[in-house]
């Protein structure tokens, strides 16, 4: 037998053991029934049994599991442990050479998880609402700023390939929030500011997320107490509403609501016809989902791809979509009923599904020049030995098709969107309720209390995990 039937076979044993082996995704199965169930401390117990998987590939997705898990349990400075882990992997990751071409000739699922950019950013929020319920604002404003500056950073590196995901509003919200609760109020008007134009030009018509009242109240007042005339008279022109003053004597709760569970990775399976255009280039194509990509194969590291491909006709891609699970509850408000029953209704400010499905999308001909080329290192090795020995090749060719698969991982504690809002209160303390509702109008309750002090913001966090199972493709 020649070498490079040794190599093959070599190549096709390795990835037999890799999948046979079960990984820390595969058996967190118990994890995410748990977690989704509401019993958080079931699912802290599972990451405790396996916590070798914090040493593993999927090492990533661990730490971000359990900074979530510990920050329901009110576990603050563990939760940002885990959190910092994720951070200084994601931040330190360098490809090694093994796993790359491993990936490359079986498929993603074998290396290191890396991480989606959006949820590279959006552990940053997690980070910072730590630090808020820890009273280090200025920790947290770190974590916040940290969200826009990363977003920079990703879609600089992807020169005309931007991303709709370019900058974070509620992020700049958050900001907002966190300063005014410093107290620095000149630094909280122009964040408050910075979101509003982020939502309006932004998040509207790409996440489907509307400017929240609350922000437009938080703007106005901070001009107010600026004594920022011009800017204040512009916007309660815009806004079609005046001022509320909040009285010394007050202080104010800022209520977080996670809402449901964010979508999950599945595989889609795309279909694209193969046309040559003569000198080594190639156009793969699928009308239905307006995907046309150009491929050079002068430009592949692989020799004779051209020849390779010139009887390729039909290519079969496995490509990662996301699977919507639609949280439960629709709406949500907190009711102080020792107040006259004052009524504050949250908002949506942020829509992590629809900025997972836009980042997917937006990456979308990445992954695909991806996959062609991982295919042209298959159809090289399968023609190759196919002239060697034409058995091989055929359970080589097997062999290729049982492993196009795309990378389904991704971080699945993660909501399905954030609402919040904001209410003024007289310093002592105080019962409120606080009311999720479904679409046929069916309510749960649950009964909290918070301590305010004249001056002072106090904060809360529920996530509300009930979901929907995911959806299936069509």
């Amino acid at each position: 037998m020649k070498n490079k039937e040794y190599i093959v076979i070599s190549f096709m044993l390795t990835i037999f053991l890799f999948y046979g082996c079960a990984t820390y995704y595969q058996k967190s199965y118990e994890f995410h029934q748990s977690f989704a169930a509401g019993n958080i401390e079931a699912a802290k117990s599972f990451l405790d049994k396996n916590i070798k998987a914090a040493e593993k590939k999927d090492r990533l997705l661990y730490f971000l599991d359990r900074g979530v898990v510990e920050q329901m349990l009110g576990n603050y400075q563990e939760s940002n442990v885990y959190f910092e882990e994720a951070y200084l992997y994601h931040e330190n990751y360098r490809k090694n050479f093994s796993s790359d071409l491993l990936g490359m000739v079986s498929n993603p699922m074998v290396k290191p998880y890396k991480a989606e950019d959006f949820e590279a950013v959006l552990l940053h929020y997690y980070k910072a609402i730590n630090f808020i319920h820890l009273s280090d604002y200025d920790a947290a404003l770190v974590e916040v700023r940290r969200i826009n500056i990363k977003l920079n950073e990703m879609n600089d590196a992807y020169l005309n390939k931007k991303n709709r995901y370019k900058e974070d509003a509620f992020a700049l919200n958050l900001m907002g929030v966190i300063y005014e609760a410093k107290g620095d109020i000149n630094n909280a008007f122009i964040a408050y500011r910075n979101s509003y134009d982020a939502y309006k030009e932004i998040y509207s018509e790409e996440f489907g997320v509307e400017i929240p009242n609350q922000l437009k109240e938080d703007l106005l007042r901070t001009a107010l107490l600026m004594g920022f005339r011009q800017e204040l008279n512009r916007y309660e022109e815009e806004f079609g509403f005046k001022a509320n003053e909040i009285a010394q004597e007050n202080g104010s709760m800022v209520f977080f609501w996670l809402n449901g569970l964010g979508p999950v990775k599945g595989e889609f399976s795309l279909n694209l016809s193969t046309s040559s255009n003569g000198n080594g280039f190639f156009t793969f194509a699928n009308e239905a989902e307006g995907i046309n990509i150009p491929y050079n194969t002068a430009n592949a590291n692989t020799p004779n791809q051209s020849s390779d491909f010139s009887n390729l006709k039909f290519v079969r891609m496995a490509v990662p979509k996301y699977r919507s699970r639609a949280p439960f509850y629709s709406n949500a408000k907190v009711v102080f009923d020792s107040l006259s029953r004052v009524t504050v209704a949250l908002e949506k400010a942020e829509n992590i599904e629809r900025i997972a499905f836009t980042s997917l999308q937006d990456r979308m001909l990445r992954e695909i020049s991806k996959s062609i080329g991982r295919l042209a290192i298959k159809q090289a090795a399968e023609a190759a030995l196919r002239e060697q020995n034409e058995d091989l090749g055929s359970v080589l060719s097997v062999l290729n098709a049982v492993t196009e698969k795309a990378d389904t991982r991704n971080w699945q504690t993660l909501p399905n969107s954030i609402y919040y809002s904001r209410v003024s209160l007289p310093a002592g303390n105080h019962k409120f309720k606080f009311i999720t509702s479904q679409e046929n109008g069916a309510k749960d309750t649950l009964n909290y209390q918070v301590l305010i002090e004249a001056g002072r913001t106090s904060f809360k966090t529920f996530h509300s995990l009930e979901s929907y199972p995911p959806e299936t493709f069509n």
